[in-house]
C-alpha cells in the first residue's frame, strides 16, 4: 500500500508537470490530457513492455488513469497558482525520479537482469515520460540536454548495487540510492551544474 501511494503522488506530480508544459503550449483540453497522460505513464509503460509484462500497469490498475484524469483538472482550473510553486513541483518531480529510478531497478531485479540493465530500467522508468512530452511539445527532451537529469538516475542507480555491499539492510539502501538521486539533481539545478558540450563556439 506504501509504494503504491509513492506511486501515485509521482503520477500526480508528473501529469501536473505535463498540464504546465501543455498550457504553455496553448494546446486545447485534449492536448492537455494527452501530454499530462504521456508524461505521468509513458516510463512505466516502456518498461513494461521492455520486461513484457503486459498488459502494462495502468491498463490493470484505472485508479492511475482516474489519477491523471483529477490532476488535469485540479492543475487547469489552478494553473495561475501552481505556476508560483514551480519550485515545489521541481522539488516533487525530483523526488519523483528517484523514486521511479527505484521501482525500474526493483523491476529489474525481480526479472533476473544484470545491474546495468536494472540501472538502465530505472533511468527509463524516471526519465521516458518526459522525453515522450517534450518530443509532442516540440521540445528537444531535458536528458538529451546539458541538464543533470538521467545522469542522476544513473548515477542513484549504481549507488543502490554499492550500497548492497555494505552490511546494511536492503531498505536503507534502497533510500540511500533515493537520495542520491535526489541530492545530485538539486545541487547540479541550484549550483548550474552540467554536462560539457561536444560543440564549440
Amino acid at each position: 500500500m506504501f509504494y503504491l501511494a509513492i506511486d501515485i503522488l509521482g503520477t500526480i506530480a508528473f501529469a501536473i508537470s505535463g498540464v504546465l508544459v501543455a498550457m504553455e503550449k496553448k494546446l486545447d483540453i485534449f492536448g492537455v490530457f494527452i501530454i499530462a497522460f504521456v508524461t505521468a505513464v509513458g516510463g512505466g509503460t516502456l518498461r513494461d513492455i521492455l520486461l513484457g509484462a503486459t498488459p502494462v500497469i495502468w491498463l490493470q490498475q484505472p485508479i492511475y488513469i482516474l489519477t491523471i484524469i483529477g490532476s488535469v483538472v485540479f492543475a487547469v482550473f489552478f494553473v495561475k497558482q501552481l505556476k508560483y510553486l514551480r519550485r515545489s513541483l521541481f522539488l516533487f518531480d525530483t523526488i519523483g525520479i528517484g523514486l521511479y529510478t527505484m521501482v525500474g531497478i526493483e523491476k529489474g531485479l525481480a526479472a533476473d537482469l544484470a545491474p546495468i540493465f536494472c540501472i538502465a530500467l530505472g533511468t527509463i522508468t524516471a526519465s521516458f515520460g518526459g522525453v515522450i512530452r517534450d518530443i509532442l511539445c516540440n521540445e528537444i527532451p531535458v536528458i538529451f540536454r546539458k541538464e543533470i537529469y538521467a545522469t542522476a538516475c544513473i548515477l542513484g542507480g549504481a549507488s543502490y548495487f554499492l550500497f548492497k555491499m555494505f552490511p546494511i539492510e536492503v531498505t536503507y539502501a534502497y533510500i540511500g540510492a533515493i537520495l542520491v538521486v535526489v541530492l545530485i539533481r538539486v545541487i547540479a539545478v541550484k549550483f548550474h551544474i552540467s554536462l560539457p558540450s561536444i560543440y564549440r563556439n
